[in-house]
């Protein structure tokens, strides 16, 4: 069994739990407010085990397996280290932002996703992703330019309920990531992108 399979049922498993349990989402959920002793920092990494609805965790978890599928075959093992501090890192600057916000929360895998995605970017600029409500594949290296600039924006402009601060740096930190363990630093991507 794949580690992104893995990685899939035990996130599926804890939402479920916690879907019906207010409970375990307090205990589970960022919530910079509370999180002044370090003890409480283990929520950087839960955080991401626990979805706020079905569509929440669905979205999420089909994009983690077939994009995570991809990862996983250059990755092998260290999918789990890239997947588990993309979460921890994408959660960082929402824990800065909001640490003095008592009504701030957030929840999701979506910052683990978006690193695993870019990574997955950055090796394969030109394959086609398809996105549920786009009947056709978009370049993955479009995808990733739309993706930044869009959450950049929403970050920037606030409001809502999506955490469009851990979207974007997860998204970079999993550029970042492929970066380092590239030995040719960056040359590959740059050569893949002026070579279709």
């Amino acid at each position: 069994m794949s580690f992104t399979l893995i990685t899939v049922i035990i996130t599926v498993a804890i939402s479920i739990a916690a879907f019906n349990n207010e409970s375990l989402v307090n205990k589970l959920i960022l919530w910079p407010r509370y999180m002044h002793d370090p003890q409480e920092y283990y929520r950087l990494l839960t955080s991401g085990f626990i979805h706020a609805d079905w569509n929440h965790l669905i979205f999420n978890m089909v994009s983690l397996y077939f994009i995570g599928s991809s990862a996983e075959s250059i990755l092998g093992m260290g999918f789990l280290t890239l997947y588990l501090t993309g979460i921890i890192i994408s959660s960082l600057p929402s824990f800065l932002k909001h640490r003095n916000n008592s009504y701030y929360r957030s929840l999701g895998a979506s910052g683990g996703v978006a690193a695993i995605m870019f990574f997955f970017i950055y090796f394969a600029p030109w394959s086609k992703l398809y996105i549920i409500f786009l009947p056709i594949g978009i370049p993955a290296i479009l995808f990733g330019v739309l993706y930044l600039v869009y959450e950049a924006y929403m970050a920037k402009k606030g409001g809502g309920t999506m955490n469009h601060d851990a979207h974007f740096w997860g998204a970079v930190y999993g550029l970042v990531y492929a970066l380092i363990i590239d030995p040719t630093h960056g040359k590959l991507f740059i050569n893949a992108v002026l070579n279709p």
